[in-house]
């Protein structure tokens, strides 16, 4: 009932009310993007989307432009040598508020997103996809945010990020209150986290992992 029917209304509700009051400060963000570095002010990436009859699909992301026109393109920022180089000025930011993702209401709204399910992955990266799939996480619709994300983001490991995902997948596939208790959980969490920085490191996959053998 809640995945099926209440989840989607939510989705739907929430990001239409988010179109109509962000309109005006998108715009504004796009202007400064445009500004700061000439270009496209959206940028475009393929993603994995839900996994439909056994198979992986696929969507364009959408997020606001945070990286210089001469960026490599499909490479994760982890993947980049130096990847500060490459941020604009405003880029810095809207990577940091988290403000870059504004573009993926649309996505919501449309349903090719939810609010709340894990961060789709890059078509390209296939030990995340893989380890996904371990846990069904790929059998639900891509997220703005999740329960990986409130529990250290950028700086989980490939495979602990996957573990959190498919907890999330479980509870969700089992429906019920706490289905959308995890889903209220993981709404406010990600408040916390953005509104504190949590979690947000520039190439910093796995840094979590690294901290640790430092202090040893």
């Amino acid at each position: 009932m809640y995945k099926k029917f209440l989840k989607p209304l939510i989705d739907i509700l929430l990001s239409f009310i988010g179109i109509i009051i962000l309109a005006i400060p998108m715009g504004i963000i796009a202007l400064a993007i445009f500004i700061d570095d000439p270009g496209p002010v959206l940028f475009k990436q393929k993603r994995v989307g839900q996994k439909k009859n056994g198979k992986i699909t696929y969507f364009k992301l959408i997020k606001f432009r945070t990286m210089k026109m001469s960026t490599p393109h499909d490479m994760p920022t982890h993947m980049l040598s130096n990847p500060e180089q490459y941020i604009t000025r405003i880029g810095k930011f809207l990577r940091k508020t988290s403000l870059d993702e504004l573009p993926q209401i649309y996505q919501i709204f449309t349903q090719k997103m939810s609010i709340i399910g894990p961060r789709p992955a890059l078509w390209n990266q296939e030990d995340l996809i893989a380890e996904r799939d371990m846990y069904g996480a790929n059998d639900v619709k891509p997220g703005l945010t999740g329960w990986a994300q409130i529990n250290g983001r950028d700086e989980l490991e490939i495979s602990v990020k996957a573990k959190f995902d498919g907890d999330y997948t479980d509870i969700l596939k089992k429906g019920g209150f706490k289905a959308f208790a995890m889903d209220i959980k993981c709404f406010f969490g990600t408040i916390i986290s953005v509104l504190k920085h949590d979690g947000v490191v520039e190439g910093g996959t796995g840094e979590m992992k690294k901290k640790a053998e430092n202090i040893k």
